[in-house]
């Protein structure tokens, strides 16, 4: 996906989406305070929170669709999660205090004025806001932006208010002033929802929370049907922005060589993003054995020091045969070593059996060492 073409229509819808909240909010206010409507005033103070929002998206767009640097190597994508959880806090807060001035407002209900001009507005308000919703999440779908489908709901929520308010005016000119003041409270209560649904999204992505369990399941049945893996262990998924980034551990024949190995993390690469569109980072990490409970091998030394313990013990034992190579395994708690020796070694007296036994013999008395094998050529 053309990252400049998604910074583009986010950044347009989103500043069409302004110029209407905008619009929208001075209209309200005006004609609420003209009109005596606490409910049209309330609805106004929304689309302003709208139009903040707005602000915070365009911010969060610019900085998201940046190339990773040394500061953020893994991308800016997180910058949406941040810029939605920022739109919930706004939301939230701009819901409690839309309901404690409707308490307020409910012991002191007001005579409506302007009949026509608050019926127009709110007319207005419902139609321009349904159509922006509409037109927002169609390039939220296209483009996976969670952030741009946080601000669509936020559009959507004005035009829902703007029904209630719609409901709490037309009972208000029939008497019943009270409903003014009751379309608020509902007003704020379903803002508050919508701020409480953005903001626990948007906490699970910048807290590694997990994709959909059924999603995880896909990949791991995929990647078990590949030829040369044994098992798979310790998948990890997260969402970063509009994509998604995995960490497994894969299972193979501990004889493999690195070759083989490093081939079959790329058949298991290549099938996670089959499985996963939108996963854009994955990360292999091959085992010989399972250690996703206990690291058995942890405690061993590593290969430079193994190797002077190798070297110290045929020193010691005066075997003089030429080793080309030694090849060390770490299986099971043990260091299990492979000797590689020259053909000449058949020229003496010696057969196979005499090399191994030594060599056998001198690594069982190393305690951390386990089973060799002898290979000439």
């Amino acid at each position: 996906m053309d990252s400049l073409n998604r910074k583009k229509a986010i950044q347009k819808i989103t500043i069409i989406g302004a110029i209407v909240n905008l619009l929208l909010a001075i209209f309200k206010i005006i004609a609420g305070i003209f009109g005596n409507s606490s409910a049209l005033i309330a609805d106004g103070v929304h689309s302003f929170s709208d139009l903040l929002s707005d602000g915070v998206v365009l911010y969060a767009t610019k900085y998201s669709t940046e190339e990773a640097d040394k500061e953020h190597p893994y991308g800016h994508e997180r910058f949406e999660a941040v810029a939605t959880l920022i739109l919930a806090i706004i939301l939230a807060i701009v819901a409690v205090g839309i309901i404690i001035d409707a308490f307020e407002r409910l012991n002191n209900p007001n005579i409506l004025l302007h009949n026509t001009l608050l019926l127009s507005i709110v007319a207005l308000s419902i139609f321009s806001k349904e159509m922006l919703y509409w037109y927002t999440l169609k390039v939220a779908k296209i483009y996976k932006s969670d952030m741009l489908k946080a601000n669509a709901w936020h559009h959507r929520s004005d035009a829902l208010s703007s029904i209630v308010v719609l409901i709490g005016i037309l009972g208000s000119l029939n008497g019943y002033l009270y409903l003014d003041g009751v379309s608020a409270i509902i007003v704020g209560l379903m803002i508050l929802y919508i701020a409480w649904k953005l903001g626990t999204s948007a906490t699970k992505e910048l807290v590694d929370t997990s994709i959909d369990a059924k999603q995880v399941e896909k990949v791991k049945n995929a990647i078990n049907m590949i030829s040369g893996v044994n098992n798979l262990h310790s998948l990890r998924t997260r969402k970063i922005g509009n994509t998604i980034s995995a960490d497994m551990h894969v299972q193979v024949d501990p004889f493999l060589s690195v070759s083989e190995g490093h081939i079959i993390s790329i058949s298991v690469e290549r099938i996670a993003k089959k499985c996963l569109k939108d996963l854009s980072d994955v990360t292999v990490h091959i085992d010989p054995e399972d250690d996703e409970i206990t690291t058995p091998c942890e405690h061993l030394p590593e290969r430079a020091e193994a190797l002077a313990i190798l070297s110290k013990a045929l020193f010691s034992n005066r075997y003089d045969d030429e080793i080309e190579r030694i090849q060390l395994h770490y299986l099971g708690g043990k260091i299990h070593v492979d000797f590689f020796l020259p053909i000449s070694c058949f020229y003496t007296d010696r057969s196979h059996n005499d090399i191994l036994t030594k060599l056998t013999k001198m690594v069982d008395k190393l305690p951390m060492f386990g089973k060799i094998k002898v290979y000439f050529g």
